[in-house]
Parts: structure tokens; C-alpha cells; sequence
């Protein structure tokens, strides 16, 4: 029979890495849907200057 501290022991791990998923997930679709635009029209912007420049 599994004891309590055991128990508390999944519980907690489990609640742990549901945490970390989380926090992984919401990194990759901050960094794809929030900064790669920002970066790409950046890097846009950043060339069509250099062309009007030569």
C-alpha cells in the first residue's frame, strides 16, 4: 500500500512538470506569434533602408 508521503510525492511532481509544460508551450507561442514578427518586420525594414541607401 502506497504511503501518504509517497502519494504527496506524485502529486507533486506531477503538478511540477504539468507547470513546466506549461511555462515551455507558452514560451514557444510568445517567441513565434509575439517576437518573430517584431524581428522579421525588423530585419524588413532593415533592408528595404540598406536598398534605398545604395
Amino acid at each position: 500500500m502506497p504511503t501518504t508521503a509517497g502519494i504527496a510525492y506524485v502529486v507533486a511532481m506531477t503538478l511540477l512538470f504539468a507547470l513546466w509544460i506549461y511555462g515551455a508551450v507558452s514560451l514557444y507561442f510568445d517567441v513565434r506569434y509575439r517576437f518573430l514578427p517584431k524581428l522579421l518586420s525588423w530585419l524588413r525594414e532593415r533592408r528595404s533602408e540598406r536598398r534605398q541607401l545604395a
